[in-house]
């Protein structure tokens, strides 16, 4: 599960970063894992190489539009060292192995921001794409970003599915085999009763009381 292709530069902003501790938090999938959710570091680096590696080569390919069967230093830096504001990578972990990441990259001067998406093969399709678009969307909001785009192949389906039933409203445009979207992520009615609804049906899977919305980092 993943969308936009890597993009060009070196990590910026991170001298003197915050790291924002409110967004760790533990979170249960529809599939029932306990899955552990945190901001990225620069000491992931090593944990991030073994992910990539995990990889099968159709999601490695889904992530990059490319055969990349190796992360170069220069990619594990630019993807492990974020300044949390302009650039914030969310890591989801289970027993202390990373399994998922999710990003999203500003684009300078605008409130707009690329996200992206990469679940290991063995958890994909557990939901765990969904739980980490609606934390990133909490975050970027609250760092000024309102509009949300990626980029996907087209036969990569459950990265559309995510997008397409997440209620924001979602533009989509197909070209070449490759599917663009674009996306407000103000927290408007409808994407809380998506949200709100989701919760639910999680909480009913779990024979618990549902609760308004997903619970929050």
């Amino acid at each position: 599960m993943t969308t936009v292709p890597m993009k060009n530069g070196s990590p910026e902003g991170t001298p003197g970063a915050r790291y924002p501790a409110e967004l760790v938090c533990d979170v249960t999938t529809p599939e029932g894992t306990t899955i552990h959710l945190r901001p990225i570091r620069p000491d992931d680096a090593p944990g991030l190489v073994r992910f990539h590696q995990g990889l099968s080569p159709q999601s490695i390919y889904r992530r990059f539009f490319s055969v990349h069967p190796k992360l170069s230093d220069a990619e594990v830096a630019w993807f492990t060292c974020v300044d949390y504001v302009n650039r914030l990578a969310l890591v989801a972990e289970d027993g202390g192995r990373l399994v998922a990441i999710g990003r999203y990259d500003k684009s300078p001067g605008s409130r707009e921001a690329e996200v992206a998406f990469v679940v290991l093969d063995e958890y994909q399709h557990h939901g765990i794409g969904t739980l980490l678009l609606e934390r990133l969307a909490d975050a970027a909001w609250r760092n000024g970003v309102t509009t949300f785009v990626a980029s996907t192949l087209a036969d990569n389906r459950a990265m559309q599915h995510v997008f397409a039933t997440s209620g924001f409203k979602v533009t989509r445009v197909l070209d070449g085999g490759i599917v663009s979207f674009r996306f407000s992520i103000e927290p408007d009615d409808d994407y809380r009763a998506a949200r709100a609804a989701r919760a639910a049906r999680h909480a009913s899977h779990q024979d618990d009381p549902p609760g308004p919305e997903a619970p929050p980092c």
